[in-house]
């Protein structure tokens, strides 16, 4: 590998991992305070599920997001395709921000809503480029599209 797709590939996983992040920071402590005690759906995973299938999924997605860049920064729809990669991280962050920073599931949902938009958008994008890249992706698809119906269901619960 060259040394110019080594740091590609550094910065196509760090990515996620840095909106990860920044989600994290508002998480962390609303976990023990409030989201403890919030009417959950019997589909919820346990709490230490969460940790595993995120690192996961920004591995995967970072992993996507490369085979993407590495198809040429020059060509226009690379940069389409991971300029909607970075959206999506945007609101993937936020959502974080807004359900456990702000303690709102209705606006959460909101924002996973066009997080979910986002995702698919990407996943569309990604196809085109690279059908491993896009491949790769659909995991983290199936886990909004999860955690879209868990933030509902908090939110309607409470």
């Amino acid at each position: 590998m060259k040394i110019s797709d080594f740091l590609k590939l550094a910065v196509s996983i760090g990515s996620p991992f840095l909106a990860g992040f920044v989600g994290s920071i508002f998480t962390v402590s609303a976990i023990p305070l409030w989201y403890q005690d919030l009417l959950k759906p019997s589909l919820n995973p346990p709490a230490w599920v969460f940790g595993p299938v995120w690192t996961i999924l920004f591995v995967l997605m970072g992993i996507s997001a490369f085979l993407v860049w590495r198809a040429g920064w020059q060509k226009r729809e690379v940069r389409v395709a991971l300029g909607l990669f970075g959206i999506q991280l945007v609101f993937n962050a936020f959502w974080s921000v807004i359900f456990f920073g702000l303690k709102s599931p209705g606006w959460a949902f909101a924002d996973i809503i066009v997080l979910l938009f986002f995702v698919i958008w990407t996943a569309i994008a990604f196809f085109k480029i690279s059908k491993t890249a896009g491949y790769i992706f659909l995991p983290y698809i199936l886990w909004i599209s999860f955690a879209t119906y868990l933030n509902l269901s908090i939110w309607v619960l409470n």
